[in-house]
């Protein structure tokens, strides 16, 4: 599994293709390119796995649902894979080219900031970032609480 960290800007050109920072492509082995991006379920962004994550995160999540007899989790389902497109990096620069209907669910327009999150990169627009952070003060009470501390 691929470890991202790091905060990496990057700008959407005239033909709507982004580049991969070298960072995020470096941490990936080079025969292993491929990516899923889709809306973030709980934040304004959209979310980029390599493939091999998203098979395994696919896998876990559908593992706990019963597709063939109930409706609702067929709903769920077919919720959780829509808007989903899978990227290939291009050989020359390492840019994307991510379905303006998708770019438009995250409201990113031409300004990104690429957000490596462990197991998966998050795609912000630049002026929406800073509203998914926590502040200084609520980072150190979340991190209390988590450590039981609270």
């Amino acid at each position: 599994m691929a470890g991202f960290f790091g905060k990496y800007s990057a700008k959407i050109d005239d033909k709507g293709r982004l580049v991969i920072p070298s960072a995020i492509k470096s941490a990936v082995p080079a025969d292993q390119l491929e990516f899923v991006i889709r809306k973030d379920m709980y934040s304004n962004c959209l979310e980029m796995y390599t493939k091999q994550e998203w098979a395994n995160m696919s896998q876990a999540v559908r593992s706990k649902l019963d597709l063939a007899f109930d409706e609702d989790h067929m709903r769920y389902w077919r919720t959780y894979m829509s808007d989903t497109v899978t990227v290939v990096p291009d050989a020359k620069l390492g840019r994307i080219t991510i379905p303006k209907e998708i770019l438009d669910k995250a409201g990113i327009e031409k300004e990104v900031v690429f957000l490596g999150v462990d197991y998966k990169v998050e795609i912000w627009a630049k002026e929406e970032l800073e509203g998914g952070s926590l502040s200084p003060e609520e980072f150190r009470m979340m991190g209390k609480k988590i450590a039981g501390r609270i």
